[in-house]
């Protein structure tokens, strides 16, 4: 009887997986996006590349009219505390490092919310680069059979999700949605941090706004997507504070909604050295006017509480917007930018984001650096702004991570700190 119960539950999860890739083939990787840039229009507004190198009252001009729009105030001050690192795996990895957690707390009062940030440093670790990640797992799922805290508070003691809804979920999206691969960033003299977005605001229309409500600042984030983005700020105000990272090589990482909101935190954080966003789609790098993939429409009804509510005017009519997602590009210019793509992703719509990341690199050019390299196609991770196209659809493969190491590696011997825009009481 067992048996056949859990049976039915497996497979009425595998046909929910099913019916979930036969109603939205596209965003699941059933076609293939277009390779063809010269045949669609170039991104508007043009941006003003003189004002935008030059006046910091361009800077913030572009960062209001994103605040006003689509993505509500950045929470400019709001308390970030955090405790002492525990280390809870002394010879994680067969001894190659630590496995360490820390407890963050954005917010002040009762409304404040606390999350577990999970690192692993190499073993002697100093001033070493790092790698910050938000991840749709928990961290029982990012660190499986570690004991790491779960979402009930809780030492981990299972995978988060089970392992057979894990696996299907790993065949459809990715081995590495989930876990993360220390052993490859290791390889790469990183350290890696990271954190379950959720766990700081939730992922859900009914449980975000309360929470960020709550926050007690003034402002507080005006959506999920900002409160994300300050959460990265919020983690390297805290590795700030150890010695064994090199706070002038820190790098953020995300992928699809945690890739957006990687995007908003190096627009507004200049600390931010490198930047991987990966599969970020509209929010992200593609452009709002494009008639392709998710358009703004379907993600104001599908994940409002992703956006701001002043987004819900400009969703039938995305042209009267005063900007489009190169200006958001371009304000993370001249430092290293990663955007991955995959050909039947298309939902995220890479094409798009390639005319995107096209008009943002006239503003690398501008501040001395190469930009773009122009091909679609070929993938240089020491380019300025490095386009990532592989085979394959919405996910975090092999090739995703070797990617992603491989613009680590080249790009964060060269990057300089920058001031904070994170208050620390």
């Amino acid at each position: 009887m067992v048996l056949r119960v859990l049976r039915w539950i497996g497979l009425s999860l595998l046909a929910g997986v099913m019916l979930l890739v036969g109603s939205s083939c596209t965003m699941l990787g059933l076609n293939y996006a277009s390779l063809d840039t010269a045949n669609k229009p170039a991104a508007t507004p043009p941006i003003d590349v003189a004002a935008l190198v030059s006046d910091p009252g361009e800077r913030a001009r572009l960062k209001g009219l994103l605040q006003d729009t689509l993505y509500g105030a950045w929470p400019e001050g709001l308390p970030v505390s955090f405790g002492d690192w525990r280390v809870i795996v002394p010879d994680y990895l067969e001894g190659r490092g630590t496995l360490e957690e820390l407890d963050i707390t954005i917010g002040a009062g009762p409304g404040a919310r606390t999350f577990q940030l999970v690192a692993a440093f190499p073993s002697g670790a100093v001033q070493v680069p790092v790698v910050i990640a938000q991840t749709f797992g928990s961290n029982c799922a990012t660190f499986p059979e570690q004991p790491v805290t779960s979402m009930d508070g809780d030492a981990c003691t299972v995978r988060d999700f089970g392992k057979f809804a894990s696996m299907v979920i790993s065949a459809v999206f990715g081995e590495y949605i989930a876990e993360a691969p220390i052993d490859l960033y290791f390889d790469a003299g990183l350290a890696y941090a990271s954190f379950h977005a959720s766990d700081f605001v939730p992922d859900d229309e009914d449980e975000a706004g309360p929470a960020i409500e709550a926050l007690g600042g003034n402002p507080n984030p005006g959506s999920t997507l900002m409160a994300w983005a300050y959460a990265y700020s919020a983690v390297i105000t805290a590795l700030e504070a150890d010695d064994r990272v090199d706070n002038q090589r820190m790098a953020i990482l995300g992928h699809s909604r945690h890739g957006k909101a990687a995007l908003l935190a190096a627009a507004w954080d200049p600390r931010v050295d490198a930047v991987i966003a990966h599969q970020t789609g509209f929010g992200g790098a593609a452009l709002s006017r494009s008639p392709s993939g998710e358009r703004l429409d379907r993600m104001v009804k599908s994940y409002p509480h992703w956006l701001a509510p002043s987004a819900a005017p400009y969703a039938a009519d995305p042209a009267t917007l005063p900007f489009d997602q190169h200006h958001l590009l371009a304000l993370i210019a001249p430092r290293p930018l990663f955007l991955g793509n995959a050909r039947r992703d298309v939902w995220a719509d890479p094409n798009s984001s390639y005319r995107a990341a096209y008009a943002a690199s006239a503003v690398w050019r501008a501040h001395g650096e190469t930009g773009l390299k122009d091909d679609m196609t070929h993938f240089d991770p020491a380019a300025d702004i490095a386009f990532f196209l592989r085979p394959g659809g919405h996910s975090i493969v092999d090739d995703d991570i070797e990617a992603f190491v491989a613009f680590l590696k080249a790009h964060l011997q060269k990057t300089a700190q920058l001031p904070s825009q994170v208050t620390a009481p």
